[in-house]
Parts: structure tokens; sequence; C-alpha cells
């Protein structure tokens, strides 16, 4: 049987470790939009982290483009490019458009083209589909095949990496299904899970990530009620974590690019369809306020020992979505320093994992090189990164004035070495 080629369309925190991986047994094309992210992998160089100059090497079988008319040639496409949300919280699938767009130019007959991006059930055959039809002037499901296997990298993690992760896979057909499954194989070693149709693989995609955003608005919507109470959440947390089902969610702000985004694709087919989805709405709405809320918290705590708020000094630690990774997409720190600067404070942000041009680019945020010590009137600890986790409350205490606010978001600190916490 032919060894089929294969372009990656995309090649970011998902669309990387996959080329990385088939790389190694088959032919593969990288294709990317972004000429920078190009030159720097022909390097040996992933500003994501995600993949060692090593693991760049080994992918014997790797090469990279941003030249569409390099992929022609290929027979399977996999894409793995962003599907974000506007600023209305809607689906934004104009990179897929366009990522079809591209694939259907090229598209010849017996070519599978598998999508790994987050999209709402029945996305694939109503948007991507008739994109590639009307480009490629060929009929879907006889001259052309389609697949769904929904990522589920988690960006930083060492431990549950690409191969070692179970993934779900589907077609357009049975023995398409087949084959894209079979294709999988070939590198995931903790198997497959082939579902029955493309829209189920998509629907298991959306509420894998749907189901922890409730859980977590769960928890936050806990923590609002215990603080009013007087209550340490942590503390709560810890004696109800004794019980063996008791689920071991923590408070704090829902970002990056699944858990905080994939909600609202399920909710606009469910609104499309008639159905307003009342619980799943109700815990977006609480894990979007979170950035506000600790902002209101931070400001009456400063009221309490009498710092005044216009004018303010705050250096807030960490910029990420989460820890001990470069990843920015979809970040609520954003949402901390938009509150604070509505109060006229002055914001440093302090984050060594960061790339400053991008964050500059994609938030307007520089941020520091290193915090200056009593220069802040109030101290927000946003990200639990290793380095911060590794600085004692002295001398996180040592960065803010003589009279100072030392807010713990991620539990860094104990209850007594701060003046409040989620």
């Amino acid at each position: 049987m032919k060894i089929k080629k294969i372009c990656l369309i995309g090649l970011g925190y998902v669309g990387l470790p996959l080329a990385v991986e088939f790389g190694k047994k088959r032919q593969v094309l990288g294709f990317d939009v972004n000429q920078k992210r190009i030159n720097e992998l022909k390097k040996g160089v992933d500003l994501t982290l995600e993949i060692s100059k090593k693991e760049l090497n080994d992918a014997l079988h790797l090469n990279f483009t941003t030249h569409s008319n390099d992929i022609k040639d290929c027979e399977i496409y996999i894409v793995t490019v962003p599907t974000p949300i506007d600023e209305h919280n809607k689906p934004n699938l104009l990179p897929l458009k366009k990522a079809c767009e591209t694939i259907g130019k090229v598209l010849k007959k017996g070519d599978i083209v598998i999508y790994e991006s987050t999209v709402y059930p029945g996305a694939t055959e109503e948007i991507c589909v008739p994109i590639l039809e009307k480009k490629s002037n060929l009929k879907f499901n006889q001259d052309f095949f389609c697949g769904y296997s929904p990522e589920r990298i988690n960006p930083g993690d060492k431990e549950h990496r690409l191969t070692s992760i179970k993934k779900i896979t589907s077609g357009s057909t049975n023995e398409i299904a087949i084959e894209v499954d079979q294709l999988y194989r070939e590198i995931i070693t903790a198997g497959t899970h082939c579902a029955k149709s493309i829209k189920v693989a998509e629907a298991a995609k959306v509420i894998e990530n749907t189901q922890r955003d409730v859980n977590i608005a769960l928890i936050n919507e806990l923590a609002l009620i215990f603080n009013k109470l007087g209550v340490d959440t942590e503390s709560v947390l810890e004696a109800a974590g004794t019980k063996w089902n008791f689920l071991p969610f923590k408070p704090g702000m829902v970002g990056g690019h699944c858990i905080g985004v994939d909600p609202y694709y399920l909710t606009h087919k469910a609104l499309e369809v008639g159905y307003k989805p009342e619980m799943i709405l109700a815990g977006r709405k609480i894990n979007d306020n979170m950035g506000f809320y600790v902002v209101d918290q931070v400001a009456k705590l400063m009221i309490k020992k009498d710092i005044i708020i216009d004018g303010a000094q705050i250096l807030i630690m960490g910029l990420t979505f989460k820890e001990n990774c470069p990843d920015i997409r979809n970040t609520r720190v954003v949402d901390l320093i938009s509150a604070f600067q509505a109060f006229n404070c002055s914001v440093d942000v302090f984050d060594p994992w960061v790339d400053k041009e991008e964050s500059f680019e994609e938030y307007g945020v520089r941020p520091i090189k290193s915090p200056i010590n009593g220069k802040y009137d109030a101290v927000v600890l946003a990200v639990a990164h290793d380095e911060f986790k590794a600085l004692s409350p002295e001398k996180i205490r040592a960065f803010g004035k003589d009279n100072n606010v030392i807010y713990d978001i991620k539990y860094l600190l104990k209850a007594n070495e701060t003046d409040g916490r989620l």
C-alpha cells in the first residue's frame, strides 16, 4: 500500500507536534503563512517550547514551506489552524475558511482533508466541505473525503504529550474512518477511539472543555460565596477533597484557546437551532467576570489600607493563560490590566515566559524585565509559574511599598501571607 504524503496546515501548538511525529514515519510538509515561524523552525527553533531542537532533527522526513504551490503533491491534509472567538464571543472561522481555500485550490481526486481545529458540531460538513468543493470543482465523498480528529494538546504539559493522549478519529465514510484511524495509530501510542461520525467527534471535542468550564465556574462561584462568609476557599477544597469522588477543581481566571473558547462554539450552534443553553452560558458569565472581581477585591483591600487607588502602581505577576508555558492566547490576565487601568492605575506586567514582541502585538502589553523593589502599591499573583513559586513571601512583599497589598489568585502563598486571595 502506498504511503501517502501529509501536509500540516498551521504549525502552532497543535500542528508542529503532529508534523514532527508524522515526520518520523513518512513524508510531511509543514505549511504556515507566517514566514518568521517557518524560518525559525528551519533553524530548529520552536518558540512555543513544545518541541526541542533534537525532536525537530529526529523528524527526518519533515520539511517546511509558506508557498501553497508546494503542497499540491500531498494526499492527506491535516488542518490545525486557530478557531478563536470575536469580540462578541462568536466563532471566528476566518482562519479555517482560508485554510480550506488554500487546500481547495490544490485538492485532487482521492485526497483526504482532516480537521483538528475546534469547531461546533456540523461545521466540517456545513462550512469546510462547500469551500473545498467550490475551489476544487470536486465532489465530496466521491472525489475527495474528510475526517475530523480533535486536538487534545495541553500546552506546557511535558507529561501528557501528543503520543500519550488517546485520540478521537472519524471519517466521512466508513472506509475513510478506518484509514484516518489507522493513520493516527502510527503515532499515538495511547490508542485511538473511532467515533461514529464526524459530527460526533466534533461534539466530543467541545463538551470536553465545556465540562471543565462549568466545573470551574461552580468553584469560582463558591469562592465568591466563601469570600463573603469569611471562609478560606482553599481550606474548604482541601477538606472536601478528602472524599474519593470530589472533583479537584480550583477557582481562577479561565483563559486559553480551549476552555475559554469551546463553550461559545457549542452555545453558538445551540442558539442557531433554537435552544438557549442556560448552564453553559451562566458558567461562561461567571468565568469571564473573574478578572474584574479580582480587581474589585484588590481595590477594596487598598482602601482598607488607606492606599490611594487613583494613580497607584500595580504589579501583575504573570501574563500567560497557564503556568510554565509561553502561550498567551485568550489570556484573561488582560482583564486585570484593563480593569486596573480603568481606575487610572499604572500597571507593570512581569512574565519571564512571554515573548515581549508577541504580547505587545497581541495585547499592547510589553512585560517588564524584572520588578523593582519598593515600587508597587499592590502585587497580584496571576500565574503559577515555577519562578514565582520559588519566591519567598518576603521577596514578593518587598516588591511593594511600605504599605502595600498582596493578592494571590493561584494559591502560591499561604492565607496568612497575603492580604487576599480567591
